[in-house]
């Protein structure tokens, strides 16, 4: 992933602060004032690579202001512990929230950075017992960890797997019902939530997150939206780059007509959110 290994903004990409949250969302500023629709999400909502994300096509399409709130490689941890930015999601009309991974979020097996999610600060001692042949000092990614974890062992990894689901649940309903407007889950990916459960693709975002945990929250969900996209839904301007590590990560990433698809889906529900 491109910012677990760089963490600097792309190139020609305005940033701005939102009243008092202290993270960097995709600018230029917008006046929170009147109806507005919040777009919470993680890489993909931030638009990494891509003139115009989800958020700027759903505008275009329905005339409402669409805030980009995109964070990359956020995880629950950094929207929960941001009330700044739950406030200002608060004052939406509507939220739409792109589902975040379990990996990126504190658990009692390891630690995560507060704001960089995708950071692996520190095993607990739980883990280090369940896992005593590994040397944590080596990671500085949780995917990184995690996958070495699951080449050691996935019969052991799968304690923490269950650890996450607990947490990831017990903190997506709380994050839903905190930030108070009304909440559409979008998940962004192609790779579906059916996915055989056992074999798991950490690689694939929302890493780790299942139908059994999707549909835990649909009683707290104003709606959940799922796009039905495919690996040739991948790729974006890479041409135009300048690293040979943008370029291949461009490549990995969704491009424009998986946004074009997100916007197209989500118009309807916005339409009927804001009918006089």
């Amino acid at each position: 992933m491109y910012y677990e290994k760089t963490g600097h903004p792309p190139l020609g990409v305005e940033q701005c602060r939102y009243d008092g949250s202290r993270l960097l969302f995709r600018g230029p500023r917008r006046t929170l004032e009147g109806d507005f629709v919040a777009c919470l999400g993680g890489t993909e909502t931030f638009g990494k690579f891509v003139s115009q994300p989800y958020p700027d096509l759903l505008e275009g399409m329905t005339g409402m202001p669409c805030v980009n709130f995109g964070w990359p490689n956020a995880g629950v941890d950094v929207f929960a512990k941001d009330r700044a930015l739950l406030d200002c999601a608060g004052r939406a009309r509507l939220c739409v929230l792109q589902v975040p991974g379990a990996l990126n979020m504190s658990n009692m097996f390891y630690r995560v950075h507060s704001r960089r999610n995708d950071r692996f600060l520190q095993a607990t001692d739980a883990l280090r017992a369940l896992f005593p042949e590994v040397d944590f000092t080596e990671f500085s990614f949780t995917r990184h960890m995690i996958g070495r974890l699951q080449q050691v062992s996935s019969d052991r990894l799968s304690h923490v797997r269950q650890e996450l689901a607990r947490v990831w649940t017990a903190g997506m309903s709380s994050l839903l019902r905190e930030i108070g407007s009304p909440v559409v889950l979008l998940w962004l990916s192609d790779r579906s939530p059916d996915a055989e459960p056992e074999t798991p693709d950490i690689w694939e975002d929302p890493a780790l997150v299942t139908r059994e945990m999707l549909e835990a929250l649909r009683c707290d969900a104003h709606r959940i939206v799922e796009l039905k996209l495919t690996p040739s839904d991948r790729g974006t301007e890479a041409a135009r780059l300048r690293t040979p590590q943008d370029r291949r990560a461009a490549r990995a990433m969704l491009g424009r007509n998986a946004h074009q698809y997100a916007a197209e889906t989500l118009m309807p529900v916005l339409s009927e959110m804001f009918e006089p």
